[in-house]
C-alpha cells in the first residue's frame, strides 16, 4: 500500500466515524429523554398512540441497539437493529401524515458511517462511479 493510499484510507475512516457519530448522538439523547420520562416525551408517546409504560423499554432498546453498532465487531448488526428501529419511526410518524424525512436521514448517516468504516461493507456494496461515453 503507498503512502498516499495510507492517507486516503485513514481520511475515509475517520469519515466514518465522524458519520457514525452523528446518529449515535441523536440516539442517545433520544433515549436518555425517554430514561428521564420529562412531560414532553411521555405527551410525544400520547400523541402517536403509544401508552407511558413503553417509554422505558423503548428507550433501554434504543440504547442497547446504540452500543451494539458502537462495538466494531457487531457494527453491522447494530446497524440493522437501529434501522428496524427507524422503521417503527417511520410507521408510526407517516401513519399520522407526519413528516419522517429525519428517520430516514439518521438511517442514511448509520449506513453511511459504517460503509465508510468498513471495508468489508464497502466490498459488499460497492459504489463505484462510470465514466460517461
Amino acid at each position: 500500500m503507498t503512502n498516499q493510499n495510507k492517507g486516503n484510507s485513514r481520511k475515509i475512516l475517520w469519515s466514518g466515524y465522524i458519520l457514525s457519530a452523528l446518529p449515535v448522538l441523536v440516539f442517545v439523547a433520544s433515549a436518555a429523554a425517554k430514561l428521564m420520562k420529562p412531560a414532553q416525551v411521555v405527551q410525544g408517546f400520547a400523541h402517536f398512540g403509544y401508552s407511558e409504560s413503553s417509554i422505558i423499554p423503548l428507550g433501554i432498546i434504543e440504547i442497547a441497539c446504540t452500543v451494539v453498532y458502537l462495538i466494531p465487531r457487531t457494527a453491522c448488526l447494530g446497524a440493522i437493529l437501529l434501522t428496524g428501529y427507524l422503521g417503527g419511526a417511520v410507521a408510526t410518524t407517516a401513519r399520522l401524515g407526519e413528516p419522517y424525512i429525519m428517520a430516514i436521514g439518521v438511517g442514511v448517516l448509520v449506513w453511511g458511517g459504517l460503509w465508510l468504516r468498513d471495508p468489508r461493507l464497502r466490498e459488499l456494496i460497492p459504489f463505484t462511479v462510470t465514466p460517461r461515453k
